[in-house]
């Protein structure tokens, strides 16, 4: 992730949960009559208090109850809670607004009036603001918007129209209609002050802040519509609706700027000999073990695909997808792609886990591996097994320097040049596994032509040599796994720590896999040591793996592993599961098999001008939003005081 696109997604940190609708309705009737004490002044709190629920608090229940049929029943999508969240959040403007009024009519000598005007300006804004939601929200025209974004206002005005006794302006001659439309006598004198050019006036001034708005959100949409040729409305929906909801709107959005790809899916299968599952002996119902043999044991998963881009949003959850699917127990490491590559959708998954089930089908096994080898070129370190005569698993890192995501062109061509020495298939796994974060102008991504490329595709070559020849041996295998105590929110996914210990003539390697994404500065050396001490690991042999999973990001774009929870608990954990998978050692055949999948991700570039897009229209459109208001506000005084 690049600091921009972080920038843009920490703003998820403003968006919350909306709370159940119920909730908001009652928390709006409580303010409408803590307002209704200190606005009116009858002889009974009681009665004031009624006064501001029924003025006040009356078209936020209206606006609550019928937004969302209305909304629906024009093809939009406000959910009960958003719309009565909306209408607690315009009930709260009114007030703040007519109590600062208040305050200063008390102090200047602007009289009640100033207040009846600000009243008017102040339901116009909840219009204004109301329609903005509108159309972020539901997909509609600025005429179809204005009609749910009208409510509140015009649940308002109705009750000032009936109840200020405007009726007795109007030369209406008909006594039912008087009796329904003319209260004066039920409501406070306050009230009566209240003229029909002032209704007049609360119309044309609701027209003025919807254009003014609407204005504002086609100014801030334009370099959208050019650049992605998508509307920034659908992108900034999708978000709150994803963050607060939980829903798949953002899908949508994703699906329109996508591009089709074709990516390799790779998995390095372990199963217990014996082929084809057979009949078991006596014996081996006599000894109680229940493991088939033939039966897949573990499963190393690959697809050349980046897990994001948050919670579980597109490839957010691809890990834990991945790993559902498998028979043995699955190990889905990072692949050598970045945010490109993300999936826009989780319907995509499927198709990655189809190709996932047809190269495991195809897996030729073997008893033979080779012992573990490390190379390092530069920056790049990179630990390798070869399966087979032509199998080979690598899982590359920068630590203890700090990295991100390896570019998808980078990781094509290391798997190339290890090829080239004369292996088949490649499991080319990028560890992920020591990073600062977004701190510093280096965020550690490695790109085509950097000096980190070149270190890691030299890597690969010189690995891939030093696999295709080395000596091979009968293969063991143990692993073992927690799903642990923590949580998405404390760094670590739900596929918790998993280990996969390898033994050949007696030469162990040990990968650990941690569901998160990415680690602090210092822990994976600090997992290695503690391996070492405590099993004899030689330390070319360990290597420490995330599985770069987003389902850790939905409201935090940092949060990786080691920053919450305690590292020496963690530590704690991997030495016991280290343990766990010596013990578990046992003779097993493996193999490596590759499909490819095409699949539509984000395409080239496309994060980067959606992070950089989305943070430009925010830190210009606070400026540009502040003239506006200022503006408004302007012209807004001016026709008050002239007319």
């Amino acid at each position: 992730m690049t600091e921009t696109q972080g920038d843009l997604a920490a703003l998820s940190r403003f968006i919350f949960r909306a709370p159940n609708w119920y909730a908001s309705l009652t928390f709006a009737l409580l303010v409408a009559a803590l307002a209704g004490v200190g606005a009116f002044t009858s002889s009974y709190p009681l009665e004031d208090a009624w006064q501001g629920v029924f003025f006040i608090g009356v078209p936020t229940v209206v606006a609550s109850l019928l937004t969302t049929p209305v909304d629906g029943w024009l093809d939009g999508q406000l959910t009960y809670n958003r719309s009565s969240l909306l209408a607690l959040c315009c009930e709260l403007i009114v007030v703040a607004l007519l109590a600062v009024a208040s305050v200063i009519a008390v102090l200047t000598r602007l009289g009640q009036n100033f207040v009846f005007d600000v009243l008017i300006a102040a339901l116009a804004l909840v219009f204004a603001l109301r329609l903005l939601v509108v159309l972020a929200v539901s997909r509609n025209s600025l005429l179809l918007a204005a009609i749910p974004a009208s409510i509140q206002t015009v649940t308002a005005g109705v009750l000032l129209f009936v109840y200020s006794g405007t009726m007795r302006y109007l030369t209406v001659d008909v006594p039912l209609l008087n009796a329904y439309l003319s209260r004066p006598q039920s409501a406070p004198s306050r009230l009566l002050l209240v003229t029909p050019n002032d209704l007049l006036l609360l119309v044309g001034m609701s027209v003025l802040y919807a254009l003014v708005a609407y204005g504002f959100v086609r100014t801030m949409d334009r370099p959208w519509r050019q650049s992605l040729g998508v509307s920034g409305l659908d992108f900034l929906r999708g978000f709150i609706g994803h963050i607060a909801e939980g829903t798949r709107e953002l899908e949508d959005f994703f699906e329109q700027i996508g591009e089709d790809a074709i990516v390799p899916v790779t998995v390095l299968s372990f199963r217990r000999p014996g082929g084809a599952k057979r009949q078991r002996s006596d014996a081996e119902r006599a000894s109680g073990d229940s493991r088939e043999p033939g039966e897949e044991k573990a499963r190393f998963v690959l697809p050349m695909i980046h897990p994001g881009p948050m919670g579980e949003i597109g490839g957010g959850n691809l890990p834990q997808r991945v790993a559902e699917t498998a028979t043995g127990l699955a190990f889905p490491p990072h692949a050598t792609a970045g945010h490109d590559f993300n999936l826009v959708t989780e319907r995509e998954v499927d198709t990655l886990v189809d190709a996932a089930e047809r190269a495991a089908a195809n897996v030729e096994y073997d008893r033979e591996a080779t012992p573990g080898v490390r190379t390092a070129h530069g920056d790049a370190s990179l630990l390798g097994q070869g399966f087979g005569d032509d199998g080979a698993f690598l899982v590359a890192t920068f630590a203890p320097e700090f990295a991100d995501d390896v570019e998808y062109a980078v990781g094509l061509a290391a798997a190339a040049e290890a090829r080239r020495a004369g292996l088949d298939d490649v499991l080319l796994a990028d560890a992920h596994n020591s990073n600062n974060g977004l701190q510093g102008d280096d965020l550690g991504h490695v790109v085509p032509g950097s000096p980190r490329s070149f270190h890691l595709i030299e890597g690969a070559g010189d690995l891939g040599a030093r696999l295709a020849d080395a000596e091979r041996g009968p293969l063991s295998l143990g692993v073992a796994w927690d799903r642990t105590v923590w949580t998405p929110q404390e760094g670590i996914g739900p596929l918790g720590v998993r280990v996969a210990v390898t033994d050949v003539g007696g030469q162990r390697a040990c990968y650990v896999l941690v569901d998160g994404n990415n680690m602090e500065p210092g822990l994976r050396g600090d997992l290695v040591d503690a391996l070492v001490d405590a099993h004899g690991f030689a330390p070319d042999a360990v290597e420490i793996m995330t599985t770069d999973t987003h389902i850790v990001n939905t409201v935090k774009s940092e949060n990786q592993v080691g920053d919450v929870i305690d590292q020496r608990e963690l530590a704690a954990l991997v030495r016991d599961l280290a343990g766990d998978a010596v013990d578990d050692l046992e003779p097993v055949e493996a193999g490596v098999a590759t499909e490819h999948a095409e699949v539509t991700v984000f395409g080239n570039d496309r994060t980067e001008t959606l992070a950089s897009h989305a943070n430009a229209v925010i830190a210009l459109g606070s400026v540009l939003g502040a003239v506006v208001v200022a503006a408004t506000v302007l012209v807004s005084a001016l026709i008050f005081f002239l007319t």
